[in-house]
């Protein structure tokens, strides 16, 4: 018997294009003054979890997101290519409504989750479906029975949710992909199971104060390279 892998999965904290609704992909695009705060969250709540190792898209947001996590934990956090958002090709640089404008039949086939839809230069679904969940089963295994963290994209977080749900690829979304949310799941052989979702408290949660924060951070330069 093979102990359950723990599993973190964090969405990083948010940029600048997120507020603009401007594609990012895999364009390196880093956290904005409100993802660092998010992110310096997100770490505080999880500093007394037993995490023994972290995994983050090589993608500056992501990297930044989980240098804070590993500074608060003491853990070196490791780059994993696997994890990062997908990559959406001649989309990347531009806003939902520019997508719309300029590419209408492409728009579509992207807002109707076309599985094998790829945006020019871009991946598919499935691609990114199978991309994921390979690296996310491979760095599971290396940790039987311990807690480990993933750090990522909506588009990875996504993935990993219909994964631990058996959700189908074109089944319309219904779940949050907040920035710097903690989700919670486990993995055997058997593939993931879906423990907790979203959970956001910690970004509401107006006792981390400046003060504790500055006071948590006091000398653990964050790595954002």
């Amino acid at each position: 018997m093979i102990e359950p892998t723990r599993i973190i999965a964090i969405r990083h904290g948010e940029t600048t294009w997120n507020v603009d609704t401007r594609i990012q992909g895999q364009l390196n695009i880093p956290l904005n003054d409100t993802g660092r705060r998010q992110a310096e969250r997100m770490a505080l709540a999880l500093r007394n979890n037993p995490i023994t190792a972290i995994y983050a898209s090589d993608l500056a947001r992501a990297c930044e997101t989980a240098q804070y996590l590993g500074s608060a934990l003491g853990v070196a956090v490791t780059r994993e290519e696997g994890l990062r958002e997908r990559g959406f090709g001649e989309f990347e640089g531009k806003t939902y409504a520019e997508i719309e404008t300029l590419l209408p039949e492409q728009a579509l086939r992207w807002r109707k989750r076309d599985p094998e839809f790829a945006p020019p230069g871009g991946e598919s679904l499935l691609t990114l479906r199978g991309r994921v969940v390979a690296a996310a089963e491979r760095l599971a295994a290396r940790h039987p029975g311990e807690l480990i963290a993933l750090v990522g994209h909506g588009g990875v977080m996504d993935v990993l949710y219909r994964a631990a749900t058996r959700l189908d690829i074109q089944a319309p979304r219904t779940w949050t992909l907040g920035n710097a949310a903690i989700n919670r799941l486990l993995w055997t052989p058997e593939g993931f199971t879906l423990v907790g979702w979203a959970d956001t408290q910690h970004l509401d949660d107006e006792a981390l104060d400046d003060s504790r924060l500055t006071s948590a951070y006091a000398g653990n330069a964050v790595n954002t390279q």
